[in-house]
């Protein structure tokens, strides 16, 4: 049996190649030991059968951002039912347009952003990204959401004037936001620097009770049609 050594010396040997690209190829998941993926450039190798993958390329690893569907009922950034649990391999949106290739690194250290309800459904962000990370933190407030709001009951006199030109909640007036129906029972809200339970305590101020609410849009990133409790890539380039 051969002495353990870094399985990205192993690759360096195979692939001819120097020690930063063979990590390169580990890491971006191109290199297989005994028929499995392996991306811990550290991993210590012998005589496991060691391949490269004849279409690998050079190029590093980029953190990933996730957009998950969170159902209702699931905590989206604190609490003791994480949506980020559901992200998984398997759950990821077949129809993903992203083109992105699936890592396991993926999955590690994601950040959950933007705030939802617990008792909302909608488009969820969690990143690895520093630069999204500071773009829906520090930037968050000017960025509009969309939201369609299921609601039951009578609207008040002038209610949805009253919604589109603001009304309090916390203690403080609300800005200006734009609000329509979309249909008999659904609002559609497209809004700036919403704050938990606020959807809910302005349409309860107009006299409508909140059936459902879901997050369609952050900025220019939609939910589409993704399905509820499914995930894909934010692809690289795309921007909130």
């Amino acid at each position: 049996m051969s002495d353990p050594i870094r399985l990205a010396k192993r690759v360096t040997e195979l692939a001819r190649c120097s020690r930063i690209e063979a990590e390169q190829y580990v890491e971006g998941g191109w290199v297989t030991v005994n028929g499995q993926v392996v991306e811990e450039p550290q991993c210590m190798v012998s005589d496991e059968a060691i391949e490269i993958d004849a279409n690998a390329r050079l190029q590093a690893t980029e953190p990933a951002t996730i957009l998950l569907h969170k159902p209702a009922g699931f905590d989206a950034i604190s609490g003791s039912n994480p949506a980020a649990a559901l992200v998984s391999p398997e759950s990821r949106w077949a129809d993903d347009p992203s083109g992105m290739r699936l890592l396991q690194r993926h999955f590690h250290r994601l950040t959950p952003l933007v705030p939802l309800d617990k008792d909302a459904s909608g488009l969820m962000v969690l990143t690895q990204d520093g630069r999204v990370w500071r773009r829906l933190t520090e930037d968050g407030d000017e960025i509009e959401q969309e939201f369609v709001v299921e609601v039951s009951g009578e609207i008040a006199a002038w209610g949805l004037r009253r919604l589109n030109h603001g009304l309090n909640y916390n203690g403080r007036a609300l800005p200006p936001c734009k609000v329509s129906w979309q249909n008999e029972i659904r609002l559609r809200f497209a809004i700036k620097g919403v704050q938990g339970g606020q959807l809910r305590h302005v349409c309860a101020q107009v006299g409508l009770e909140v059936v459902a609410i879901r997050r369609l849009r952050i900025g220019k990133i939609p939910l589409a049609k993704m399905p509820v409790g499914a995930w894909r890539y934010l692809p690289v380039g795309e921007r909130f």
